[in-house]
């Protein structure tokens, strides 16, 4: 069964990524768009630079045009963001995205936007699960992609250029031109390096690119930017003696940085350096979004600087929905997607990285600088965090632990606990500790935050401990 799990659907290509269930997925959402009283409505689809992407764009593309539907495809491997920006700026009911965003090279996936351009919310894709339920395979109607095109119903254009000048209005290019920054790229093999490339070098950055080749291995590393895959990057910096580096996901939603010592900056770090930067030097009012495995210094800045932090589950969906409702400056995850006011309503690694490069323009300081800036004003707080694999059956007997038998770890102070979105602790000392099961990967995942390392690892044992990890 063709399940969305918190960034649309993911599978195994030749396993669950197939053929058929693309085609099952298109079909499904031309239900739901019959009943919603959109027949004839045009649809924008991207894809990105896996294995079998562009196909797969095609292959939704014909369902959809077979079944009365406009397409208007992006015509080469494109950033996720371009896709949300078309689908808001053109007004669109829907969009598709073909992609696996950070997974390994062995998945590939869609992405579903709604209108506004935003992520799909379960409300969405529980209707298309369940239209696809009810879809006999073989009654599916089809029509050949070249011969879509040339009746029209297929449309092939690139809004790349609209989608970069629009980030240009956005930001202070005139400062970023008097810094004359030097700045590493690291697309990681993934979409992001064409816009991106323009938008730095039309700012006079002297920007130095890597890894931007077309590789649907990612170089045999996985395409998500951390401190592990970003080694040859962090050289780079150092040997070049760059300001700054900076690195996207596969599909260019997330952002990963190396600052000027070489040093990973977590997202953590990021995302509080942009709203304080946002608050501080810009001028803006409003509060910030995170989810709950995000760090809780953000709650801290923000209410130095009189504003309020929310707390969401995971899934952008529930960031972008909570920003909207409340006019925040910013939301972002832990996993290094962020979102800004007056921009797309999703993520978007390529503004968040123009942003930053002008953060650094306009203060004139080092990203070491700016957050010793604000930890001397509202100290600092250690995070940790853990991976497990899991099988099915694995997976099913910790579900039990978790939420039947609502087992917990040996610890003391427990203040607050929050099943909604797996199990989250609060404590008396400020610390926090939550273990929640992937939404896009087979992974049982475990984040902390304490005044201390030794807290904040302590934490994660004792649920490791709990459940024989």
């Amino acid at each position: 069964m063709l399940q969305f799990g918190t960034g649309g659907w993911r599978a195994v290509i030749a396993d669950g990524f197939t053929k058929a269930n693309l085609r099952l997925l298109a079909a499904g959402l031309c239900r739901l768009m019959d009943k919603e009283g959109l027949n004839g409505s045009e649809l924008c689809i991207g894809y990105d630079r896996r294995f079998l992407s562009k196909e797969s764009a095609h292959w939704l593309a014909e369902v959809l045009a077979a079944n009365g539907y406009r397409v208007l495809m992006i015509n080469r491997s494109s950033p996720t963001p371009l896709i949300m920006y078309t689908v808001k700026t053109m007004d669109m009911p829907y969009g598709l995205m073909v992609t696996a965003s950070h997974n390994p090279a062995i998945y590939n996936g869609v992405k579903i936007f709604t209108a506004g351009g935003r992520d799909a919310d379960k409300s969405v894709t529980n209707r298309i699960e369940a239209e696809i339920a009810g879809i006999d395979e073989a009654a599916i109607r089809s029509i050949d992609y070249d011969e879509a095109l040339r009746q029209g119903l297929v449309r092939e254009d690139n809004t790349a250029n609209d989608y970069i000048d629009s980030i240009l209005s956005l930001v202070d290019t005139q400062a970023i031109k008097r810094a004359r920054l030097r700045i590493a790229l690291d697309p990681m093999y993934g979409v992001s390096q064409t816009c991106l490339r323009t938008i730095l070098m039309t700012c006079r950055c002297d920007l130095e690119v890597i890894h931007d080749r077309h590789d649907t291995l990612f170089g045999g590393k996985l395409p998500a930017p951390n401190a592990h895959t970003l080694v040859q990057l962090s050289n780079y910096v150092t040997d070049r003696h760059c300001d700054l580096g900076v690195a996207t996901d596969g599909d260019a939603d997330r952002l990963g940085v190396i600052d000027e010592k070489g040093g990973f900056i977590h997202p953590n770090t990021l995302l509080v350096l942009l709203y304080y930067y946002l608050v501080k030097y810009r001028g803006w009012l409003g509060p910030c979004v995170r989810n709950n495995s995000t760090t809780h210094l953000l709650d801290r800045v923000a209410a130095g600087l009189g504003q309020k932090c929310y707390e969401v589950p995971v899934g952008f969906k529930y960031v972008s929905a909570k920003m909207s409702e409340t006019n925040a400056v910013i939301g972002g995850e832990s996993s290094g997607g962020m979102a800004v006011r007056g921009h797309i309503s999703g993520k978007d690694g390529i503004y968040a990285a123009t942003l930053l490069t002008e953060m650094l323009a306009v203060t004139g300081k080092s990203i070491s600088a700016l957050y010793t800036e604000i930890t001397d004003t509202y100290g600092e707080l250690r995070y940790r965090e853990a991976d497990f694999k899991m099988t099915p059956a694995r997976k099913e007997e910790l579900k039990s632990l978790l939420f039947e038998k609502e087992l917990l770890p040996a610890l003391d102070g427990i203040e607050k606990i929050d099943r909604s979105d797996g199990v989250k602790l609060w404590f008396t000392d400020g610390s926090w500790v939550i273990c929640r099961f992937s939404g896009t990967e087979p992974l049982l995942r475990m984040a902390a935050e304490a005044e201390n390392a030794e807290r904040a690892d302590a934490l994660i044992a004792a649920w490791r401990t709990l459940l024989d990890l």
